[in-house]
């Protein structure tokens, strides 16, 4: 590499130009304003933001569970879907991760972290099915 050129890009020594003065910002800051208190005062605000959007959030479908709700006839009506997120309350109240949740429909394995239905079976034909690498199991009336 030849000096003073990155990637064929010429960068020029700013640091030598005339007239260069080192600024001491410090003596400039309030002194009743800790380093911290902006960097505190974020934190507090996106936690708040984070906290408003997750409550707020609804159910989503992976495109796997969405192919296998079309193939199976299964719909998703308002009060499936309210048993569904109330289901997923619960299961995050209680440390779920990856869960079973079983209505009178149908059986649902769900992502709880991110409100996510991964996949979804007919509650008539669950007899015989394995359902692996879940946490939790939730029967919803």
């Amino acid at each position: 590499m030849a000096e003073g050129k990155v990637n064929n890009y010429l960068v020029p020594n700013v640091s030598k130009l005339k007239g260069h003065k080192n600024v001491d910002l410090r003596n400039r800051l309030d002194k009743n304003v800790s380093p911290g208190e902006f960097n505190d005062l974020l934190k507090k605000q996106l936690g708040e933001d984070i906290g408003v959007h997750q409550k707020q959030e609804g159910i989503s479908l992976s495109t796997h569970a969405a192919k296998r709700m079309r193939e199976r006839n299964l719909e998703m009506d308002a009060s499936e879907y309210h048993k569904l997120k109330d289901a997923i309350g619960k299961l995050k109240s209680k440390g779920g991760r990856d869960s079973l949740v079983v209505t009178d429909k149908a059986a649902y394995i769900v992502d709880v972290g991110s409100n996510k239905i991964v996949t979804a079976i007919e509650r008539g034909k669950m007899a015989e099915n394995v359902f692996t690498k879940i946490d939790s199991t939730l029967f919803v009336d």
